[in-house]
């Protein structure tokens, strides 16, 4: 969704020589305030492990993916295709040299998301799982192996944020490649005519300012992008100078365990999505309950035994009060 908001980041830094493809700015867009946490709380605190953002099409998913690329490392993302081959995303041998007798390496996508700092995996549940598997790997080891066909590149170092999308309508990812992505945040059509008038009004004024040479609304925007994207990179800096809470560690394992999840992952980014949290908030004091709760349903919605069962993956009213009935002791 689209609109404007005085809370936001930087403006891309054009590559000379290239052309811009014209973004509305991240500052600009309209409601999804919960995608926008997530993609922050993502960068901010690395060890999360990328965000997956589910939601049937039309809902802007790609816009604020974009939107935040660009105001976060200056550049869109890259992006993987569906029908994405293992040298497409690891690397291999150009063929244009091997055709001519030479051998020269082809770095993968995975290679180009290290230079540009974010890798985007649109329909992800339309990918072979064991290209899942292996991305998500690498996101979360920060080290890339290249052992294949005469190429071997044992661990060179890779870093980026990781987001994936799905349209649930499409089919869904198996409860083990769930659990990789850290956070899951569920996108869903705006049902406030208020809302979407606001949406349908940024839309309609960036298609008529993007093409303008010196337009003062995207530039106001960019200003935006600019300040936001300072707060966050802050944030990231001092988020692991500050230790979590020995509490609101136990309040993490504590939540994980009542709702039934299986394994430690949801605990760990729990805990962390919470401090990152806290850092985006500003650092009022420290690590605190209510930023629990607030991570809690992104951390933890794909983790339920529902979720493995292939149900829904959803945060229900009553996981809601569930989660404010822990936490409230």
């Amino acid at each position: 969704m689209t609109g404007e908001s005085a809370e936001t980041g930087p403006v891309p830094v054009p590559v000379p020589g290239k052309p811009t493809v014209p973004i509305l700015p991240y500052s600009y867009l309209v409601g999804q305030d919960a995608l926008r946490m997530c993609l922050e709380l993502s960068y901010i605190e690395p060890g999360i492990g990328g965000l997956l953002i589910t939601g049937e099409r039309g809902t802007a998913k790609s816009t604020a993916v974009r939107a935040f690329s660009r105001m976060m490392f200056g550049a869109l993302p890259v992006t993987l295709p569906i029908n994405a081959t293992d040298d497409r995303v690891l690397g291999g041998w150009r063929i244009d040299a091997l055709m001519a007798g030479e051998t020269r390496q082809q770095p993968g996508l995975l290679e180009e998301a290290n230079k540009t700092g974010l890798l985007y995996v649109d329909e992800v549940n339309l990918l072979d799982d064991h290209l899942v598997n292996l991305i998500l790997d690498v996101a979360s080891t920060g080290v890339l192996n290249v052992q294949r066909e005469g190429l071997d590149r044992p661990e060179v170092p890779v870093r980026f944020s990781l987001v994936g999308t799905m349209n649930p309508e499409e089919g869904g990812l198996r409860p083990q490649l769930l659990d990789r992505f850290g956070l899951l945040v569920p996108i869903t059509t705006e049902t406030s005519a208020l809302v979407r008038r606001r949406v349908v009004e940024t839309v309609l004024r960036f298609q008529q300012e993007k093409d303008a040479p010196k337009s003062s609304w995207l530039v106001k925007g960019n200003l935006f992008d600019r300040r936001r994207r300072l707060e966050l990179k802050e944030a990231r800096r001092l988020v692991r100078k500050h230790e979590i809470p020995g509490d609101i560690v136990e309040l993490s394992a504590t939540i994980a365990a009542e709702f039934g999840v299986a394994g430690h992952r949801g605990d760990i980014v729990t805990a962390l999505a919470a401090r990152a949290h806290a850092a985006l908030r500003g650092w009022e004091n420290t690590t605190t309950v209510a930023d629990v709760r607030a991570v809690a349903p992104y951390a933890l919605a794909h983790r339920l035994p529902e979720a493995a069962f292939g149900e829904a993956i959803e945060w229900t009213e009553d996981d809601q009060k569930r989660l404010d009935e822990i936490t409230a002791g």
